[in-house]
């Protein structure tokens, strides 16, 4: 029941923060807004706001929301003044009202890691290795405690992230290779074939044997510096990611919906509250940059659309582009469907 209570804490949060975005920006544009729901499906509760004109609701689904604008899809309602109405709107208006559910998911990273940085002391962004297992490949190898990872495979490497990701996709039946500096400032390259473990139930796994991580800093300074790298550092793993998709690095197989967040929030409420606001932080860097993909249906879609009318001078016609978002929306589902299948087969 905690985990649940946490699960629609963690989505509720990072959804109300997109959703709020693109609501501040259209009604300090003066952009008619219909309705402010966090969640989706059928209506649970809601009231009017001042003057009648928006309905806040809370709808049953705890995935998602929405902001609902006059004039987004199609100059249908006639009670609406045509300058409340977004495609009346600048280029630059409708922009920012696009890019800042995103952009206030951006913020809210910078927030909670900033807190925990001051709070909780800020975590070590460096992939200087803290420990090397003198049983495992690494430290057969040559690479020692203290070695500082700035390559593997010939990708730079820059934070821990970097070093986690990319041992991620390396391919674990062959040689990795390493690039590394010593405590004396010379520079070192390294092979290091990772070594196939079974376990008691028969799972297998690739040790390499490296340890990074576990320290903090404490400080004004520090915590504006972790703030900053760690969201730097999040938003290329996203950037990584998305090419793995596309080069098939990564399967589609590997990424994870509502069930496996649900997973995610158990397995991260057992370890403390502050592994709980890290996590809503890292998703909510995730939702951002995911929105701002220039794809049918999500807002980088819709921002791409302004360029295409900056460019030709006029907007690309309101029922082409909703039939093109349509079909963006319908892969999503479909995408979404089958990544939540997946996540439920993992769970046997």
């Amino acid at each position: 029941m905690l985990t649940l209570i946490l699960f629609i804490f963690v989505l509720g949060i990072i959804v109300l923060v997109h959703e709020f975005g693109h609501f501040l920006f259209a009604k300090m544009f003066g952009i008619y807004v219909y309705e402010f729901s966090i969640g989706m499906g059928p209506k649970l509760f809601g009231f009017k706001g001042k003057g009648g004109e928006t309905e806040y609701n809370i709808r049953a689904i705890p995935v998602g929301g929405f902001v609902q604008l006059a004039g987004e899809e199609v100059d249908d309602d006639k009670k609406v003044p045509r300058d409340r109405k977004l495609f009346a709107k600048p280029v630059w208006q409708r922009f920012l009202v696009m890019f800042f559910g995103a952009g206030f998911n951006f913020v809210l990273a910078l927030v909670i890691l900033f807190g925990i940085g001051i709070i909780c002391g800020a975590p070590s962004t460096s992939s200087k290795l803290t420990s090397v297992d003198e049983n495992l490949p690494a430290y057969k190898a040559g690479i020692e405690t203290g070695d500082t990872v700035i390559s593997i495979n010939n990708n730079k490497i820059r934070t821990n992230d970097d070093l986690a990701i990319y041992l991620e996709l390396a391919n674990k039946e062959k040689d990795i290779k390493f690039v590394v500096k010593k405590e004396n400032g010379s520079e070192k390259s390294y092979n290091v074939r990772p070594e196939k473990v079974k376990d008691d139930e028969g799972n297998v796994s690739y040790k390499i044997g490296i340890g990074f991580g576990g320290t903090r800093e404490h400080g004004f300074v520090e915590a504006v510096k972790f703030t900053f790298v760690k969201t730097g550092s999040l938003l290329r793993q996203m950037i990584i990611t998305l090419k793995g998709l596309f080069t098939g690095g990564i399967g589609v197989g590997q990424l994870s919906g509502p069930v496996g967040i649900y997973s995610i929030v158990g397995t991260q409420a057992k370890q403390g509250v502050e592994n709980i606001f890290y996590l809503i932080a890292l998703l909510s860097i995730n939702v951002g940059f995911i929105n701002l993909i220039p794809f049918p249906a999500f807002d980088g879609g819709r921002i791409l659309f302004l360029f295409i009318e900056k460019i030709k001078g006029s907007p690309v016609k309101p029922e082409t582009e909703n039939k093109i978002h349509t079909v963006g929306f319908l892969i999503l589902m479909a995408l979404m469907l089958y990544i939540t299948f997946n996540d439920i087969f993992k769970l046997f």
